[in-house]
């Protein structure tokens, strides 16, 4: 019950876009917040249709994050391919949200 309830509030204390506030549409991470509240809510698929990235991000900030403690073989190329995958994701849907 107090995981819902911290869900519930979470929403109320998402920050707004200022892109979106002055100059009146989205910037290519608008949609992140969002996301990551279904994603909480293991709401998994309304979650890639708000911002497909966050499938890539969580996963290269946690690589990130256990890189720095452990000695991981082949770092570089997983981080690259990562980072690749995760601007091709947020580039592809922000072209796609003008479209």
């Amino acid at each position: 019950m107090q995981l819902a309830t911290f869900l519930l509030v979470l929403e109320d204390f998402m920050l707004p876009c200022v892109t979106k506030k002055f100059l009146g549409f989205d910037c290519p991470g608008c949609g992140f917040q969002r996301s990551l509240s279904f994603l909480l809510q293991g709401n998994f698929e309304d979650a890639f249709h708000m911002y497909p990235a966050i499938f890539t991000i969580i996963p290269l900030f946690g690589f990130l994050l256990a890189d720095a403690f452990f000695k991981i073989k082949y770092s570089n190329f997983i981080t690259i391919s990562l980072v690749v995958s995760t601007i091709i994701l947020i580039l592809g849907n922000y072209i796609l949200k003008f479209i």
